[in-house]
């Protein structure tokens, strides 16, 4: 069964997506959305976004609301992909959809900025640390994640807030 989230802000403010609907994604909140969005919103105009463990591709649906030149969404599950082309369609929106692991991207795009929002259930960084290989010089990683914000030497963190159980770092490429 699907369940409908709002596009929170942007020229597709108010519009809604479907969501999987099942254990398999956790959408974040409305309170964390808006609190990722504030962190990088200089920094979404024209931008190229990757979003990584799109689930219902809200994240990069919401980005391109807000400005973002391009997003591509990767997620894993075949049926949650399929949600996301289906959202992107409604929206008269054009992107593309890779149904892959993380850990098996293989570019060539280089993002301005990659949100990565892993599952919390089973939280590993290798994935996200595959990802950093695409990221631009002075780009931007956004990443949700449940405890203190992990370590990555090619990275420096310069924004980290929680919202309850949730953590959002914000770290730039050197």
């Amino acid at each position: 069964m699907n369940n409908l989230i709002k596009i929170t802000s942007g020229t597709l403010r108010g519009r809604s997506i479907k969501t999987p609907g099942s254990k398999l994604t956790h959408p974040m909140g409305a309170r964390e959305k808006l609190a990722l969005f504030n962190m990088v919103a200089g920094d979404l105009a024209e931008a190229k976004v990757l979003d990584a463990y799109a689930g219902s591709g809200a994240l990069g649906i919401e980005a391109l609301s807000r400005g973002a030149k391009e997003v591509v969404f990767i997620e894993k599950d075949a049926k949650t992909c399929k949600i996301i082309r289906e959202n992107l369609k409604s929206l008269g929106i054009d992107a593309k959809v890779i149904t892959s692991d993380v850990a098996d991207f293989a570019g060539p795009v280089i993002f301005d900025i990659i949100i990565a929002d892993p599952p919390y259930d089973k939280f590993e960084i290798t994935g996200v640390t595959h990802l950093l290989q695409f990221l631009k010089q002075g780009g931007k990683l956004v990443l949700s994640h449940p405890k203190q914000a992990p370590e990555f030497k090619e990275l420096e963190l310069i924004k980290s807030h929680q919202y309850a159980n949730a953590h959002i770092s914000v770290y730039v490429k050197r």
